[in-house]
């Protein structure tokens, strides 16, 4: 990829992904709340924000998101869910990529290869979900992923060599997910992006729409 726009470019992740690609010689335009004041659950700003861009990129890179928002964490049970923590989930981790994805059809190429990724998680997973909590969390990304695929079937029809799909970093060492990394293997920001973009550089226009995991195997919906 050689011009590449990222959402969410000051976290730990999307930062990680900004430093590999223009190290690759790659040109990148990154958006973020902290520097620029860009926030994905607003749709005003999405829409000033990309609104003011021009393409096109041949690689758009959704790489935003939340675990624990106004100190709201994870839910261990369907007990403990709450309204506001479910919508506030939902509106950055779903509603968010939505409101972006809005854009791809204009800021991507009709031709030529190109790839959407929006970054969600294995756990959004109905098919993988053996042990339940989480349900909020669970449930936006699992939504997102549906409005990936989604995305992926429409633009299809006028981008033929796009690639749109959902991808699972694995468990990255990021603030993100501090407090949650005793159980779990983790690599570190660098080593995870550079496992994503391989996986973004090997995949074919046949697999748009897919659930991949950061190895490139696909994940099961």
């Amino acid at each position: 990829m050689d011009k590449v726009l990222i959402i969410g470019a000051s976290g730990g992740i999307g930062m990680a992904l900004a430093a590999t690609l223009r190290g690759q010689g790659a040109e990148v335009v990154g958006l973020s709340r902290s520097i620029d004041g860009f926030d994905i659950t607003d749709e005003r700003s999405v829409e000033a924000h990309l609104g003011a861009l021009e393409g096109p990129f041949d690689g758009l890179i959704v790489a935003s998101g939340a675990l624990e928002i106004d100190g709201a964490e994870p839910e261990k049970s369907i007990r403990a869910v709450s309204a506001k923590g479910m919508a506030d989930q939902f509106a950055v981790n779903a509603i968010g990529p939505a409101l972006v994805l809005r854009h791809a059809a204009r800021l991507l190429p009709r031709k030529g290869r190109s790839v959407c990724a929006v970054l969600t998680a294995r756990v959004g997973s109905i098919g993988d979900n053996k042990i339940g909590g989480w349900t909020s969390y669970r449930a936006a990304k699992a939504a997102a992923n549906q409005i990936v695929h989604t995305t992926a079937i429409e633009l299809a029809r006028t981008h033929k060599d796009l690639i749109c799909v959902s991808l699972h970093p694995g468990t990255v060492q990021t603030p993100f997910t501090e407090k949650y990394l005793a159980r779990h293997p983790a690599v570190p920001a660098a080593e995870a992006a550079q496992n994503l973009l391989n996986v973004m550089n090997g995949l074919e226009p046949m697999q748009t729409g897919g659930f991949f995991d950061w190895s490139g195997a696909e994940v099961v919906w």
